[in-house]
Order: C-alpha cells, then sequence, then structure tokens
C-alpha cells in the first residue's frame, strides 16, 4: 500500500455489509477480505470509538490519528466541540487484531452500542462502523421510510451527488 497524504497508509475503501459474531468474550472476527489490508497498513493496530447514532466506529490506527487530530485543533470553549473531544476521545480504545483476526472489544464499548452476540460491520471508506444487527435493520426501515424527494431541503454537501 502507497502512502495517502491525510490518512496514512490507508489506501484500501472499506465497503459492504457483513454479518458478524460477537463471542461471549466480546470477541469479533473481522470477515477475511479485510483481514490483510489492515495487517499491511496498520500491522492490525485499530481503534474503536463510538458513534452519535448509538453504534462504533473502528478505524485503522493511521485513519484515527487524523480524526484525532483534527479532534485535538477543535475550539474546546465550543461546548458542542468539547462533547464531541469527550465522546470520541474518551472511548477510543487501541485494540490489535489478534492472530486470528478478532478484535477484543471492551465491555464499555459493547454496552454503548447494545452490542450482544450478533452485529453488522459496515465499511465507510477507511473506517467501519459496528452495529448491533436488530439496530442496523431498524436504521434501515426507518432511513427507508423517511422523506421522500421533494420533501425537506437537501443538504449541500449531497445537492451535487451522482449516484
Amino acid at each position: 500500500m502507497a502512502e495517502s497524504g491525510e490518512l496514512g497508509a490507508i489506501d484500501d475503501v472499506f465497503r459492504g455489509a457483513s454479518q458478524v459474531a460477537i463471542d461471549g468474550k466480546g470477541r469479533m472476527a473481522i470477515p477475511a477480505r479485510y483481514r490483510d489490508p489492515l495487517t499491511a497498513a496498520c500491522e492490525g493496530q485499530m481503534v474503536v470509538t463510538v458513534d452519535r447514532d448509538q453504534c462504533l466506529l473502528v478505524y485503522p490506527l493511521p485513519a484515527w490519528e487524523a480524526v484525532e487530530t483534527d479532534l485535538i485543533r477543535m475550539a474546546n470553549l465550543d461546548p458542542r466541540a468539547r462533547q464531541l473531544q469527550r465522546f470520541l476521545m474518551g472511548y477510543a480504545t487501541e485494540i490489535v487484531m489478534d492472530g486470528q483476526g478478532r478484535l477484543q472489544l471492551t465491555p464499555p464499548l459493547r454496552k454503548f452500542a447494545h452490542l450482544e452476540s450478533r452485529a453488522m460491520l459496515i465499511g465507510q471508506g477507511h473506517k467501519f462502523e459496528l452495529w448491533a444487527e436488530e439496530r442496523w435493520e431498524q436504521s434501515q426501515t426507518d432511513w427507508l421510510a423517511g422523506p421522500k424527494e421533494g420533501l425537506g431541503e437537501m443538504p449541500a454537501a449531497l445537492q451535487n451527488l451522482t449516484i
């Protein structure tokens, strides 16, 4: 993998949805298709933190370090910035993928995201989201039932998106 300017050595794009199991000890196996790129990019060193949607964000270490730098630079006199720093950095946990391609999720992380035995790992470019399977399914239902075209205002960032 070649170095990428802002995300360290993370050139692979993680995409797709994978159902994963979480065992009684809180271990989750990373799907095989992601293991080699993660090993090459960061030697399996990952950072897991929380997201406002009550899922977990799973970053290869170089990608997390870029986010962390941005978080540290935020003006902490703004209460929203301070809250974001508290949650993202406060829950950030370094986890090394073991020889079997598993991550050991801590009890506070599992509790925050309501993770028990079945979860969905969702590729999001240079990171993953980890959802309790039931919550993922509900988010899909909510999204599909949400406002249709012409209802509500589309954010500026989406106005030029072609899909």
